[in-house]
């Protein structure tokens, strides 16, 4: 006969009270936003300050006041390039805070560490003979692989902790550039730093010295080169944001396949300095250059086609209420809600008034790839609640934003998109899925009298629904 094992022992009631369990305690402060930010800070801190002191170790201060100096001049350029490819719908700055340093502090830290391990380890198993080929073989096969992976940790990071501000490619494209744009100005600093230093020892000046010539090669030259690989993956973690979750081998082999594109890139762009000067001038020339002008045109198509979202989902808005006719096309101008914006800044309330603006388009546009998510079938959780908060929003600054954004449409009359995003209800169209089942129909706006309710069997503002405007069949022509 067996016995049963004795039960814990049972702590006091008032001790109870006042007990908690380790893990609960740590996934109470893991839960508060601010002990995580705080974390995040910290580490991200660290690691400058340790990077600082290895750069400032190999220049000496003079090289890395010089380095930082000159460094430091495209990085506006390169950061506003990429706040306009995601002007339709930017992204908060705590992620593109995030993206740069990370890229300036934790990947070049793991680059310099991993690659300095790795030429080791090469110099120290190849042949004598061609142990001055080491670094060539580092630096085509080796730091194309560690710091691409380090670069793309950030947006990896991005992806699974700020998915609400993944909503294709663009959004890819634009976290990518950032980090790479942090990743390339501490890497230029180290590079400017160690060629004034060699001029100091050798007694170079003027255009001649090293200085000067690295300038050129990297600063005036190829400042998108990191932006260009890193973009790489950006684009394949943008798409995999669009793909629903029944196509997981997908999203898993996009970010990977893009990745794995990043490296080759890289590899290719390093080792084109093993061929001279003759063989790095062709491979920019004929490789280079396409690649970047391929990328810039899906990017700006992208851009259009985020407009086209914009527009086509907030006719359903408009149909029940929330939105005037005007406002739809307003908001998918880039160019009228600049116009906006100038209408609300001649107003009374001057800058106040602007701001308000400024956040009425930007939760409209994430009330439209809010409910663009839905259509394809990636919808979140809580995208009901999410709708709600975001039309509460709207509805509290309508007063203010909806006469200006009127005004924009009458003055600047946005250029109608050739093809039009299908209305929801309207049956099949050639590239589009259905909507999911049960797919939410907007609530009508409060105090609208005799709002439209869809009927069975046709989504929100389907052609030839009452209170529609412009009819569907005019706004695309």
């Amino acid at each position: 006969m067996h016995e049963s094992p004795p039960s814990p022992p049972q702590l006091p009631d008032a001790a109870r009270q006042h007990y908690k369990p380790r893990r609960v305690l740590w996934d109470s402060l893991w839960d508060n936003k601010a002990v995580r930010a705080g974390v995040l800070i910290l580490l991200l801190g660290l690691c400058g300050l340790i990077i600082l002191a290895l750069v400032r170790e190999q220049t000496g201060t003079e090289g890395f006041l010089v380095g930082l100096g000159l460094a430091v001049l495209p990085v506006p350029l390169l950061i506003a390039a990429f706040r306009w490819m995601g002007g339709v719908e930017p992204k908060p700055w705590r992620n593109l805070v995030f993206a740069f340093a990370w890229g300036a502090c934790a990947a070049t830290l793991v680059a310099l560490l991993a690659n300095g391990y790795a030429t080791k380890w090469l110099l120290n198993t190849i042949d004598v003979a061609q142990r001055s080929d080491g670094d060539k073989y580092g630096a085509t096969f080796v730091a194309p692989v560690v710091e691409e992976s380090a670069k793309g940790a950030a947006i990896l990071l991005l992806f699974l902790f700020r998915r609400r501000d993944f909503n294709g490619i663009v959004d890819g494209v634009v976290v990518a550039g950032i980090t790479a744009t942090g990743f390339a100005f501490t890497e230029n600093i180290l590079y400017l730093g160690n060629a004034f230093a060699s001029d100091q020892n050798f007694g170079y000046s003027g255009l001649q010295s090293v200085t000067a010539a690295t300038f050129f090669m990297r600063v005036l030259m190829s400042p998108f080169a990191h932006p260009l690989f890193t973009s790489m993956t950006g684009l394949g973690f943008g798409f995999a944001a669009t793909l629903a979750a029944r196509r997981r081998f997908l999203r898993v082999v996009a970010p990977l396949g893009a990745l794995l594109t990043a490296m080759f890139l890289h590899g290719v762009w390093n080792g084109s300095a093993a061929f001279g000067g003759a063989g790095f001038l062709a491979v920019y020339a004929l490789f280079m250059v396409p690649v970047f002008g391929l990328l810039t045109w899906l990017t700006i198509w992208s851009r259009q086609n985020e407009l086209r979202v914009i527009r086509a989902h907030l006719q359903a808005y408009q149909a029940a209420g929330w939105f005037t006719p005007p406002e739809p096309l307003a908001l998918s101008s880039m160019r009228a809600r600049g116009i906006a914006r100038d209408v609300a800044r001649r107003s009374p309330a001057g800058t106040a008034a602007v701001r308000t603006v400024a956040e009425y388009i930007s939760f409209a546009t994430s009330l439209a790839f809010l409910r663009h998510r839905a259509y394809r079938g990636i919808a979140e959780p809580d995208f009901q609640a999410r709708e709600q908060e975001l039309l509460h929003r709207l509805w509290q600054r309508k007063d203010t934003a909806q006469p200006a954004l009127a005004q924009a449409v009458t003055v600047a009359p946005p250029p109608a998109f050739a093809m039009p995003m299908p209305w929801p209800g309207a049956g099949p169209q050639p590239g589009w899925a259905p909507p999911p089942q049960g797919w939410p129909a907007p609530t009508a706006a409060p105090g609208r009298p005799g709002a439209w309710t869809p009927q069975p069997g046709s989504g929100p503002g389907a052609p030839g629904g009452p209170g529609a405007w412009p009819p569907p069949g005019g706004w695309g022509r």
